[in-house]
């Protein structure tokens, strides 16, 4: 398949870059590094199957020839970056995701959305189940993210449901792994960065507010298995192992051999107290579940940090 592939020079559109051409696929990869970096997509140059183009996608472009697939990664993802790209993050979800879908649509092509958890606000369900409607402030300092995420989901269910394109919605939970940026906010680079330093572990609120993580290898695995399947609504990807933030810098002070001590700040506005995918639906439909061990995965991640650091402070 002839693939395009918009953000791919973000930490998750990279690693989907690569599987699909260990698969086979030939790949048109789009970014206008915004938050994404070419460091990430650095080792594919000289790939036959592989090109890339500078493009802004909430602009309008002409696609470069034939696909059989698009996939829409496009969006700063972590809290700083849509906080400082606010409106940026609201047009790529909206004229950014209708450009796609106009690709899409004219090549008769599949179309992938990557949507977010954050679908779901700060959930009064728990686990989360896909026909969850979320309890979502339109109006906080997130909501640049969740609505941007929430009327692409709404646009790309228009198009199949008005021109019949073949899409798929991904809500994703939260995702780690190596070419994540150090300083995106984040917890899993948050931490290992304080690990790395042997600087005090930021925790915010008294830690119990619970994430689950999954590691990027699988996450894209379920990407590439819902984006050959037939489902049109949104299906959860992300780990189910539960554990709270406080047990999460325990465990990365443990597997780092750091011995920094936690320190507490106050809990950001509308940061969700619970996050974790019921992913039978994905069980179900597509024969996935994640497979990476949590030890193992932050093992990579911190190698990966390890060597990042050591580089630019070479």
């Amino acid at each position: 398949m002839r693939i395009l592939v918009a953000g791919a020079a973000g930490f998750i559109g990279s690693h989907l870059c690569d599987r699909l051409l260990a698969e086979g696929h030939t790949v048109v990869a789009m970014d206008n590094f915004i938050t994404g970096s070419a460091d990430n997509l650095a080792h594919l140059e000289g790939n036959s199957q592989y090109e890339f183009i500078e493009q802004d996608v909430t602009r309008p472009f002409a696609a470069p020839g034939k696909f059989d697939a698009v996939m829409n990664l496009a969006s700063p993802a972590s809290p700083i970056d849509y906080m400082e790209h606010p409106i940026e993050t609201l047009e790529v979800g909206s004229k950014g995701t209708q450009n796609l879908l106009e690709v899409a649509l004219a090549n008769k092509a599949r179309f992938l959305l990557t949507s977010t958890s954050e679908c779901y606000g700060d959930p009064l369900v728990h686990p989360q189940v896909e026909t969850y409607w979320g309890n979502v402030n339109p109006v906080g300092p997130r909501s640049c993210y969740d609505e941007s995420k929430r009327f692409a989901e709404a646009i790309t269910m228009a198009y199949h449901r008005r021109y019949g394109v073949a899409t798929n919605i991904a809500r994703i939970f939260n995702t780690y792994g190596p070419r994540m940026q150090l300083d995106d906010g984040r917890v899993v680079p948050a931490f290992v960065d304080s690990a790395l330093h042997n600087q005090p572990f930021t925790v915010f609120g008294s830690g119990s507010q619970t994430r689950s993580f999954c590691y990027v290898s699988d996450l894209v695995d379920g990407l590439c298995r819902l984006a050959m399947s037939d489902e049109r609504y949104p299906v959860n990807l992300g780990n189910p192992l539960e554990m709270t933030i406080l047990e999460f810098a325990e465990h990365i002070k443990a597997v780092s051999g750091s011995s920094a001590p936690i320190e507490f700040r106050p809990l950001p506005e509308d940061d969700p107290k619970r996050r974790k995918p019921d992913i039978s639906k994905a069980k179900a439909l597509l024969g996935w579940e994640p497979k990476v061990p949590l030890d193992k995965g932050l093992a990579e991640t911190i190698a990966y940090f390890r060597k990042k650091t050591a580089s630019v402070a070479a």
